[in-house]
């Protein structure tokens, strides 16, 4: 049975909520290995003169150790 560690990241996009997924799963991946899933914790949005700018994400990624 592998043991799985989970570490918390956060992220953000000027895109979307998905883009700031994936730039999170991207980046951890530079030196991560074996992640298996991500746990979107808390999403916020910055909104300037009511428009949303940016989306941000607080991410728990799991990933098996070797």
């Amino acid at each position: 049975m592998p043991i799985v560690k989970v570490i918390e990241v956060i992220s953000s996009s000027d895109k979307s909520i998905d883009d700031a997924i994936r730039n999170a799963v991207a980046e951890a991946s530079k030196t991560i290995r074996n992640i298996d899933s991500v746990y979107v914790k808390d999403i916020k949005a910055h909104v300037k003169d009511g428009q949303v700018t940016t989306f941000g994400l607080i991410c728990k990624i799991s990933f098996r150790l070797d």
